[in-house]
Formats: structure tokens, C-alpha cells, sequence
């Protein structure tokens, strides 16, 4: 039983040290997101950092017009870079996992 628990904490330290090279992985995973129109251009990383915002110049004319496309724009990119960031999480910490009984219904 000893051993059993010795290989739980190190399958869940091997987890832990994945987990955390995932999110640092994620630091590279871009996300481009663009306005249906594609006036207004957003690259975010899946850890849902901005990286580049690009507005077309027809669109400084209009500061309420910009606004509510950056808010869209900006909104799709995070929501985009979440479900990424959280399926790749997801699916290590899973993988990583031992076998606990009825921790399966946990990552379904």
C-alpha cells in the first residue's frame, strides 16, 4: 500500500511539472480573431495574452464604432483562447492523473 501511495505522488508531481510546461507552452500558442468585416484584427495567446491589435484606418473616424468592434474582436479571442488553454490543461492533468476511483467523472 506504501508503494502504491509513493507512485501516486510521483505520477502527481510528474503531472504537476507538465502542467506547468503547458502553460508555459501556451505562452506560444497564438489565437487570431478577426471582426466579421475584418476591419479589426486581434492575435492573443492561448494563455490570453495580447499581442497585436490591428485596426483598419476607415475605422479611426468613428471612436463608438471602434470601440463596440474591439469589444467583440477582443471578447472571440479570449473566449477562443480559453477553451484552448483549458483543453490542453485537461487533457495533461488527465493523462497524468492516477487512478483514483471516481476521479474520471472529474474530467469528463
Amino acid at each position: 500500500m506504501f508503494g502504491d501511495m509513493m507512485g501516486m505522488m510521483g505520477k502527481l508531481k510528474e503531472t504537476q511539472q507538465k502542467v506547468a510546461e503547458t502553460k508555459k507552452r501556451m505562452d506560444t500558442v497564438t489565437i487570431e480573431e478577426s471582426s466579421a468585416d475584418q476591419l479589426v484584427k486581434v492575435t492573443i495567446t492561448a494563455n490570453r495574452q495580447i499581442k497585436e491589435i490591428a485596426i483598419d484606418d476607415s475605422l479611426l473616424q468613428d471612436k463608438d464604432q471602434l470601440e463596440d468592434f474591439l469589444i467583440l474582436t477582443l471578447n472571440k479571442a479570449i473566449e477562443k483562447a480559453t477553451q484552448v488553454n483549458e483543453t490542453e490543461l485537461a487533457a495533461v492533468a488527465k493523462e497524468g492523473m492516477p487512478n483514483i476511483p471516481g476521479m474520471d467523472s472529474l474530467f469528463k
